[in-house]
């Protein structure tokens, strides 16, 4: 497998034929390492295999939902009270690096 380019401890470059031979190892270092693969062929990037963004659940993904699925009576109290867990179940659980404390 290909080794780290110097820019970036995550980011790795490897041949299209190398990637096919090991699919398996270069998505399980994608899923636990949060790798970057830039695919190759005949020495030019043709593809990214990268780990999928998480995106996060929004206010107006929740009005979406209720105006789609529930009774339309609920109030702005309610739907306030909604948008504050919202935002506690999709805060940070860990910093991103020792400095965002």
């Amino acid at each position: 497998m290909s080794k780290p380019t110097g820019s970036s401890d995550r980011l790795r470059v490897v041949s299209a034929t190398e990637a096919a031979k090991n699919f398996g190892e270069v998505l399980a270092r994608v899923r636990e390492e949060r790798a970057v693969y830039v695919v190759e062929r005949r020495g030019k990037p043709v593809a990214e295999i990268r780990p999928v963004e998480e995106r996060a659940f929004t206010g107006a993904d929740f009005l979406e939902l209720v105006r789609a699925t529930s009774d339309p009576s609920a109030g702005p109290e309610y739907a306030c009270a909604v948008e504050t867990g919202i935002a506690f179940l999709n805060r940070a659980e860990v910093p991103k690096s020792p400095w965002e404390r």
